[in-house]
């Protein structure tokens, strides 16, 4: 070894140690934040389960209710209703409702009725669902998704304690053909591998819209969504940052208490989604931003100095056994993921994914940028 580190430039020396570092940061990081949802432990859950309100916003979503709908209202569980809030389809979404009520009595629906004067978004639906509700415990899904079985409402009801305020699970996208879904379920569990992840460690930072719950009186005593109104998103990641802590958050990992949504199905509707996801970044408490800018941050760094220590210095070795190291870590923990999140289908395209997704979600931002000043 002493031989070795003589036969190296000084630079040489600086370029290892720091590729050795940034090597080390990222597999730290893969084996505490991202190995935190697969650790954790199956609900208990209470002798008696409370009551329970499932809320759906919907607008122009007649097919996908149609669809989807019952699998929220046959959930094997002792007490809970459904509320679907029509915002202001243009679709036949009041004739199904009507259809279905007479078939399901734990079902009610509202309507916001279109005012050409006056726009809105997710959050008001969601606001007069929350207002609708007769339960303290509400549970928030989207109209194009469905449980994966009807223990969805048990599994989220038992991992509530007297503390907890917040329950994340985990909503995925339906496996199909095509690299867009492969990268679209990539990038979905990257996120949920970290948000749940940072969660398990008592940082909290959001939850996604598609499979989240929380105490009706809490969203009330806070405000709701009253500091981020006037922005389209942010009613299940930025809600969970302004409110959620160590104390007040759990989350929930089983198989069973997953949902599914359907995926984009062109590459602009993607694009589309993620710029609207992506807007709400720099609302993010600043403690969030530094804990989210640390595995980007060190991963591109680590891209960066793996070019450097081969293209100018020559350390061709080195730099293979940092790149395999990381990958062997990288591939082991989301194999672990994709197992225990029941996806598949793209575990050897990573090694591209783990390149490319940032420089798309660099460029998405930019769009943002541009949107925003164009306003």
């Amino acid at each position: 070894m002493e031989q070795y580190l003589n036969s190296l430039s000084q630079l040489q020396l600086i370029v290892l140690v720091v590729l050795a570092s940034l090597t080390l940061i990222q597999a730290l990081y893969y084996l505490i934040v991202f190995l935190q949802p697969v650790c954790n432990k199956k609900p208990q859950g209470g002798s008696q389960r409370p009551p329970v309100s499932v809320i759906v916003c919907a607008r122009n979503e007649c097919e996908n209710l149609r669809q989807f709908l019952p699998k929220v209202l046959e959930q094997d569980y002792p007490d809970f209703e459904v509320i679907v809030v029509n915002d202001c389809s243009e679709d036949d979404t009041w004739l199904l409702m009507g259809e279905l009520e007479q078939q399901y009595k734990n079902l009610r629906h509202t309507n916001i009725e279109i005012d050409r004067k006056f726009g809105h978004g997710k959050k008001l639906a969601i606001t007069i669902g929350l207002k609708s509700a007769k339960n303290e415990y509400v549970v928030m899904t989207d109209a194009d998704c469905y449980p994966v079985s009807n223990q969805w409402l048990a599994n989220i009801a038992d991992t509530y304690t007297d503390q907890t305020e917040f329950v994340l699970g985990y909503g995925g996208y339906d496996r199909c053909k095509g690299l867009l879904n492969k990268l679209i379920r990539y990038d979905t569990l990257s996120i949920a591998m970290q948000y749940l992840g940072l969660a398990r460690l008592r940082h909290p930072y959001m939850g996604v819209g598609r499979n989240i719950s929380y105490r009706r009186s809490m969203f009330f005593e806070r405000g709701g969504f009253q500091s981020h109104y006037h922005l389209v998103s942010g009613d299940d990641d930025l809600f969970v940052n302004e409110n959620a802590n160590k104390k007040n958050t759990r989350i929930v990992t089983e198989k069973t208490s997953f949902t599914r949504s359907t995926p984009c199905a062109t590459f602009g509707q993607w694009v589309k989604q993620k710029q609207r996801h992506l807007s709400t970044w720099t609302h993010y408490r600043g403690g969030t931003k530094l804990s989210l800018s640390i595995e980007l941050f060190t991963r591109l760094l680590f891209y960066a100095a793996l070019v450097v220590a081969v293209i100018p210095f020559g350390l061709y070795i080195e730099a293979a056994a940092a790149y395999l190291f990381r990958l062997l870590v990288q591939l082991i923990v989301y194999k672990i993921n994709m197992r225990r999140f029941d996806e598949r289908g793209f575990l050897f395209l990573i090694p591209i994914f783990d390149i490319v997704l940032p420089v798309l979600h660099l460029a998405f931002n930019i769009l943002n940028l541009r949107d925003y000043r164009c306003k």
